[in-house]
């Protein structure tokens, strides 16, 4: 990923305070639904509402995925891909194909199943098994070293040739009917689970550095947390691992790539990097001595999430090359035993501009407007890109740093475009995204640390309540001693992880109770004596069939000073 350009934009975004929406802020507001949903939608028209794109030699390992989505209420048309035709042929078939079943109005998903051949591939059998992909002419990524084609499925989700997706659209990349059933069945599995732990409110980012100097890799630290975090509700947990040694959010860098690995086990909702990435590979981490890697192909066998696997998002370049010659980084990710359930992921060279575009739009799909699949959040992230959204102030804020920072100010338009076909979704477009319920945390807004609080707490659902007192994200509780000579940071490597688990630490108070009718609760807490500053106060409550979520503002003072 190219990001000295997003380097400036998100310094910006640093230096202001945060600007939520009037209204959206309040707990109730920021956790409820826009809209139909999905199943409302379908059921108002006739016809398949997914179509099914597979080779023949594939179609074996779908018959528990078939009647998984049939038993929840879709509409599926199966469609078999046999003979071996050329990619145009195969592109033109699916794509006719596609439109024909649109015209009911009631198609809303694409489900394409298999990896995608290389362009220049003769292989009869390989042909059989895969889908040929699209290539969309590339005219920015290029002068960044990108090839002049963008591999992308876009152009089967555009029914009117404007390069929007009207449809939602996911591949699953797997190579056989075995690879086919064992992904099903996670997926199945996931959406089934019942576990709605504190992993459902967990949201892990990893980022690269961009090798520009101490005070540029520091604003990225900073600015990228801030802007990619600020669309998350505060009642959501999240963690940063930093690849930059003098960073507080850096564990030793020589286990960097055991970090990595451990934030991807904990168990989280979304696990998201953000960083230079390669086909077969994330970046490294770079010292003045050496380098360590962050994640490689090799690693990925070492994958378990607890709980359930979450989604990945790598906001990096090639990660998802689906159609190299070798499966890329993002294929062995999801054909991991362990792996995260789906993966976006950009094909080609990506651009910061308008990757923190796509990578906003996104957020607010998944946590404003709550819609119900993964497919639909990529596919209204993308409608996005096309459009001014002068409603948006985050993203004219965007668009106005931009247009002053960037060497190619009068391509954006189309460099927007270019991110229509570079992400992908690798897994089920149909996948649903289980959000949680509307908890109600009413306390005071401004206490005095050592004080004793009275707190109204509501919650729909009953079980094991959390409640967690946390400083604001963009702030640390402690005070983390500066790292400027390399030298004397190395011979406290040992060190580095006690100061990233500080870091990563928000919690001033983690108090569980046992709630056990639904409706109002009301305890009270005492303030510890060392909090201060900017918090809020969360709760989450694992129920049996679902979980819920709340958080209120909360400015915590200095004892006053007694006679």
């Amino acid at each position: 990923m190219h990001t000295i350009g997003l380097l400036s934009l998100l310094a910006a975004l640093a230096q202001l305070p945060a600007s939520p929406p009037p209204a959206s802020r309040t707990p109730a507001n920021m956790l409820r639904n826009d809209g139909p949903s999905a199943p409302a939608a379908i059921a108002r028209a006739t016809g398949p509402d997914t179509i099914v794109v597979c080779p023949a030699p594939l179609v074996s390992g779908l018959s528990e995925w078939l009647a998984f989505r049939r038993g929840q209420g879709h509409r599926v048309d199966l469609m078999v891909l046999e003979g071996v035709d050329g990619a145009d042929q195969a592109r033109e078939r699916i794509r006719t194909r596609i439109r024909a079943t649109a015209r009911s109005g009631a198609l809303r998903s694409i489900v394409l199943v298999g990896d995608a051949p290389p362009a220049d591939n003769r292989d009869a059998a390989l042909r059989s098994r895969t889908i040929p992909a699209f290539f969309a002419d590339a005219k920015v990524n290029t002068r960044w070293g990108s090839e002049p084609q963008i591999a992308t499925d876009n152009g089967y989700a555009d029914l009117d040739d404007d390069d929007s997706p009207d449809l939602a659209i996911g591949r699953l990349p797997v190579d056989s009917a075995a690879e086919l059933a064992a992904l099903t069945s996670r997926i199945a599995a996931y959406e089934q689970t019942l576990d709605h732990s504190l992993w459902r409110q967990r949201v892990n980012f990893v980022a690269g550095v961009g090798g520009f100097g101490a005070l540029v890799d520091s604003l990225l630290e900073t600015a990228t947390k801030k802007f990619l975090t600020d669309g998350i509700p505060n009642c959501y947990e999240t963690s940063m691992t930093y690849g930059s040694w003098r960073s507080p959010y850096c564990p030793d860098p020589r286990r960097f790539q055991q970090a990595t690995l451990e934030r991807f086990n904990e168990g989280c909702l979304f696990w998201v990097y953000i960083g230079h990435g390669h086909p077969l590979q994330l970046d490294r981490v770079r010292l003045p001595n050496g380098t360590h890697p962050i994640l490689t192909v090799n690693d990925l066998s070492r994958l378990q999430a607890k709980h359930a696997p979450p989604i990945a998002v790598m906001l990096a370049c090639y990660t998802g090359a689906y159609d190299f010659p070798r499966d890329c980084f993002a294929e062995e990710m999801m054909r991991a035993e362990g792996g995260p359930i789906a993966a976006l992921c950009g094909s080609r060279v990506t651009m910061p501009y308008a990757m923190a575009v796509l990578a906003h739009g996104m957020l607010e799909e998944v946590f404003r407007h709550r819609r119900e699949t993964l497919g639909e959040v990529l596919m209204r992230a993308k409608q996005r890109l096309l459009k001014n959204e002068p409603e948006d102030a985050h993203r004219q804020l965007l668009d106005a740093l931009a247009a002053t920072v960037s060497p190619s100010a009068k391509l954006l338009p189309e460099e927007r475009r270019e991110h229509l076909h570079l992400f992908n979704l690798l897994g089920d477009p149909l996948l649903r995204i289980r959000h949680p319920l509307a908890a109600r945390v009413e306390v005071p807004g401004d206490v005095e640390a050592g004080q004793e609080v009275e707190m109204a707490l509501e919650s729909p659902v009953a079980g094991k309540a959390t409640l967690q007192l946390v400083c604001r994200r963009d702030r640390l509780r402690v005070d983390m001693p500066a790292r400027d000579d390399f030298e004397s940071a190395a011979r406290e490597f040992e060190r580095f992880d006690v100061a990233y688990r500080q870091a990563n630490d928000r919690r001033w108070l983690n108090e569980v109770l046992d709630w056990r009718n639904p409706g109002v609760f009301r305890a009270t807490i005492k303030i510890p004596e060392e909090a201060h500053g900017a918090c809020h106060l969360t709760l989450h409550v694992d129920g049996r069939d679902h979980h819920a979520l709340g958080a209120a503002d909360l400015f915590v003072r200095k004892p006053r000073t007694r006679p």
